[in-house]
């Protein structure tokens, strides 16, 4: 096992089959075609995943709520005042090309059919980028995706207020296609049981502010891999998208529409090393340590490991 690979002593290690027998009896509530909507272009997820790693992170999530809920009742009796339930948030972080946003969806479904909290609203942290030109006046075209490119200050204000129980808030949206935030569009969150809060850098702990966006959470996951695997993702993405959305004129990439497989895998491959794993060694896999539970992928996509934290 090699340093990266290593996991804190704060953590306790559980292979995929001690993992997934912590099931119990949670029920399986997604069927094969919820799944094959769910599922990203290049994350070749399948329902044993979802059986042997979704079902008892469910199950632990279910029972953190609860207790949340609780306590909050407590709080609540000694100062006097009505019992409330404001949304319980939960924050995902991980590579570009490591699966978040269809882990992100899975575990949104999966998690709206307990009945304790059907409300789950999933938001990602892309909405949150600042705007191309915003960026490339800062010179920051280059740096998207590593911490300077976000809206910090608004991203705190989102949380706070859903944390705080608004009744109607809006979140930017962010199109991957025009790789850029669309203009007047808006994501509307109304008062969730739980909100699931996805993005490269959520567990960052500086930033121009004394609060970070990691203060609103109440349960944090970052997804895990060997950098060699997720580059070849994030290669095989590319190849994907160079055929399919890159053909688009609106595309940001359009430009890359005639490229030959060698000529793109090199164009995907300089991407990675100039930008994406820069922020993966420097930002994104030093927070790794400050998750409640770390989830470690093998070079199929599929879960190897989980970490959970015991402190």
């Amino acid at each position: 096992m090699t340093e990266f690979d290593r996991p804190a002593t704060a953590y306790t290690m559980f292979d995929r089959t001690e993992w997934a027998a912590l099931r119990s009896n949670t029920p399986l509530t997604l069927s094969a075609p919820d799944l094959a909507l769910l599922r990203g272009q290049n994350d070749p997820i399948v329902l044993d995943e979802v059986v042997d790693i979704f079902l008892p992170l469910s199950r632990l999530l279910n029972l953190h709520i609860a207790a949340a809920r609780n306590l909050g009742r407590v709080k609540d009796a000694f100062l006097g005042r009505p019992a409330g339930a404001p949304p319980y948030i939960v924050g995902i972080a991980g590579s570009v090309a490591i699966g978040k946003s269809t882990f992100a969806r899975v575990l949104r479904v999966i998690l709206s059919r307990w009945p304790d909290h059907p409300r789950v609203e999933l938001v990602t942290t892309d909405g949150f980028l600042y705007p191309n030109r915003v960026l490339e006046e800062r010179g920051l075209m280059r740096r998207k995706g590593f911490p300077e490119s976000y809206d910090l200050r608004r991203m705190v204000q989102f949380l706070s207020e859903v944390k705080a129980g608004e009744d109607k808030i809006e979140a930017p949206v962010y199109s991957h296609l025009t790789y850029d935030i669309v203009p007047d569009q808006w994501q509307s969150v109304q008062q969730p049981d739980v909100l699931i809060f996805e993005g490269l850098n959520v567990l960052q702990t500086s930033g121009a502010s004394s609060t970070v966006v990691s203060d609103f959470f109440d349960f944090s996951i970052y997804l895990d891999a060997d950098p060699a695997d997720i580059e070849e993702w994030y290669i095989q993405r590319f190849l994907i998208l160079q055929k399919t959305a890159f053909q688009k004129p609106t595309s940001y990439f359009h430009h890359y529409k005639n490229l030959s497989e060698a000529e793109a895998r090199k164009v995907a491959s300089g991407i990675w090393h100039d930008i994406n794993l820069p922020n993966l060694q420097d930002n994104i896999q030093p927070t790794r340590n400050r998750a409640d539970v770390v989830l470690r992928k093998l070079a199929d996509h599929s879960v190897g490991e989980v970490w959970l934290r015991q402190t």
